[in-house]
């Protein structure tokens, strides 16, 4: 009787634990993610990606072994002057897709350890908080592309010359 309670209680336990578990975490997703290659010497370079979570949430950084320091910028204009600089975080609001592209937020890599060659994969670590404070942590294996290479960033640039 008692091995069977055991048993039971074993069995229950682990499910409700699956089900708190599973419920606390978020779900985010990235999709086309990819480093621009450097030239020997060169100290920095981009990540790229969309990035598209279930809740309301934030991106709050980015890690990498290819860079001593790893930031999120945001690229912007204003009074007809580009600027670029260092975010906190970047707002995820649900099921809503951002990219992280050269022409607005994106990832800067600086520090790099070692030349960025086309074909490499440069590991990113990326941590996201949902709006209840679950934090959650993603892996991304992302490919060096060549600096002129097509993006799909999920939307046109057929009109831009």
């Amino acid at each position: 009787m008692t091995a069977l309670l055991s048993k039971t209680a074993r069995v229950l336990l682990a499910s409700l634990l699956a089900g708190c578990s599973l419920s606390a975490i978020a779900q985010t997703k990235v999709e086309d993610a990819w480093v621009r290659t450097s030239v020997p010497g060169q100290p920095s370079s981009g990540a790229f990606m969309r990035v598209t979570a279930d809740s309301d949430s934030k991106l709050l950084s980015v890690s990498s072994p290819a860079a001593k320091d790893v930031q999120i910028h945001e690229m912007s204009m204003t009074n007809d002057v580009m600027r670029m600089g260092p975010v906190d975080s970047v707002a995820l609001p649900a099921g809503k897709t951002v990219s992280l592209d050269p022409d607005g937020y994106h990832v800067m890599l600086m520090g790099l350890v070692k030349q960025i060659k086309e074909g490499d994969q440069v590991p990113l670590t990326l941590t996201v908080e949902n709006d209840k404070g679950v934090r959650e942590t993603i892996e991304v294996q992302a490919p060096a592309r060549a600096m002129m290479e097509k993006m799909d960033m999920g939307h046109d640039h057929g009109a831009m010359k």
